[in-house]
């Protein structure tokens, strides 16, 4: 059954047609203007409009014509008296399903109403599957993306076109199930929109479900949240934000989204699972040489178009060998491993710590001059000299370092020379006084070849290598 609206500004027409349409099993409402017409079409749904090409208040073209600009879904079928070619060419041309000539027998009209009705049904299965082919198109650029900014750009277009929201907001859960922000394009964590996330990230929860949320402060009082699941695994959130409820019907391609969005978020976590193989020192988990060149690189040719500084400080403890030969390399391995811990306490962690091989570490200090440098060498340098390394294991070992410094570009302006001039500086204190913070100067001796010759990364963490200092 379908519900249809019919036009005509005839009596005997509109009797006949109704009745015609009614005995089909039909619903029909009968009008004979066309401002009822637009009336009744903006206040209730209709399957097909008929219409008589020839009203008092108007013809049936404008009636045709308003249909398809405003309610596009609807079919219309004209019927006229006119037995002339021009006026069914212009109707066909205009859209209209159906042209029908007076008299028009019950059998012919009810032929032509299930003709629209199925093009009808056709045009919106159409419609529908170009819906499911841009939404299965849209996951699968969501679920193969690697990279996390052009993850969090494409989520939240596709979030935001597929979700009709005036706002998204992206959260991904960390290993301990804390919520993080992952994305939120046009909300300021400073700004007038700051107290949505605050709002927002202790209210996500642990529900696999969609949750509707009230009460958000700002412009955009609703939230739908969507979780991000892959398996039995809750990956992170999507937030929808909303002036009203939210639109019916979309349930569906967010839920379909968001476990694209899981999908990603968990590759991307075995991606960074291999990086963290590839990249960490086997012994101390620090970054290792591989890993602190490759930033260095990144760091330096930043800091050429930004005009930017860094620092880096050269650090070797003293008298490691002796370590090694009283206590066992297995004792020396502990002791890199607390050393590269309390290493960690003392820098930022927009900071690199890396170990360069044996009892060597280095550290790349982001945005830091050679001021700033200074004071961190010489904050590592006095917590090494009053810790007490392994003294869990009764071993109570004093120990101090010397910690050579070079920035970025004040010493130098590529990588190779500012890394030895660091070790230069860090090789001077270790001919003197030892436990020591030294500045790089042109002028400092170079270091013997034979220094960084030990074996690095796991190999270098079991044998402690280290030659007398």
């Amino acid at each position: 059954m379908a519900r249809i609206l019919l036009v005509d500004d005839e009596k005997m027409a509109r009797t006949l047609y109704g009745d015609y349409l009614r005995g089909a099993g039909h619903e029909v409402t009968a009008v004979t203007s066309i401002a009822e017409v637009k009336e009744e079409l903006a206040r209730h749904p209709y399957d097909t409009v008929v219409t008589d090409l020839i009203l008092a208040s108007g013809d049936g073209m404008e009636v045709l014509r308003h249909t398809k600009q405003h309610h596009p879904g609807i079919e219309v079928v004209v019927i006229t008296g006119l037995d002339k070619v021009d006026p069914a060419v212009r109707a066909i041309k205009s859209g209209a399903a159906e042209y029908l000539v007076k008299p028009v027998a019950p059998e012919v009209l009810q032929h032509a109403i299930h003709r629209a009705l199925a093009t009808r049904e056709l045009l919106q299965e159409n419609a529908a599957l170009r819906r499911y082919v841009s939404l299965l198109e849209t996951g699968q650029r969501i679920s193969t993306t690697l990279d996390r900014e052009r993850l969090a750009d494409t989520a939240s277009a596709a979030f935001q076109g597929m979700g009709s929201a005036s706002a998204v907001v992206l959260f991904e859960r960390d290993a301990t199930g804390c919520s993080r922000l992952l994305s939120a394009p046009g909300l300021s964590s400073e700004g007038r929109e700051a107290p949505h996330l605050a709002f927002l990230a202790p209210r996500l929860g642990v529900s696999r479900e969609a949750q509707v949320l009230e009460g958000v402060p700002g412009p955009w009082p609703r939230a739908l949240v969507v979780p991000a699941v892959d398996g039995e695994d809750l990956l992170g959130h999507t937030v929808l934000l909303y002036p009203d409820s939210p639109p019916e019907g979309i349930t569906e391609a967010t839920g379909f989204l968001a476990r694209c969005l899981a999908l990603a978020l968990r590759n991307m976590g075995r991606i960074a699972e291999v990086e963290d193989l590839a990249y960490l020192d086997d012994l101390t988990h620090l970054f290792n040489t591989r890993y602190l060149h490759m930033v260095l690189d990144r760091e330096v040719k930043g800091a050429q178009q930004t005009h930017g500084f860094f620092s880096l400080l050269f650090l070797d403890l003293d008298y490691f060998k002796t370590i090694n030969d009283t206590h066992g390399h297995l004792v020396g391995s502990q002791l890199l491993v607390e050393m590269a811990q309390l290493l960690r306490g003392c820098v930022r962690d927009d900071d690199v710590a890396a170990r360069y091989g044996g009892d060597e570490y280095v550290v790349l200090l982001r945005n830091t001059d050679a001021a700033g440098a200074l004071k961190v060498a010489e904050r590592i340098r006095r917590t090494v000299e009053s810790h007490r390394f392994l003294a869990r294991e009764g071993y109570s070992l004093a120990l101090s370092t010397c910690i050579g410094v070079a920035c970025f570009p004040e010493h130098a302006r590529d990588k190779a020379t500012l890394l030895d001039l660091a070790d230069r500086a860090m090789y001077r204190g270790k001919k003197g006084t030892r436990n020591v913070v030294y500045l790089a100067a042109r002028d400092l001796e170079a270091t013997p070849s034979t220094r960084h010759s030990q074996p690095t990364g796991s190999e270098a963490g079991l044998s402690a290598a280290a030659s007398p200092r």
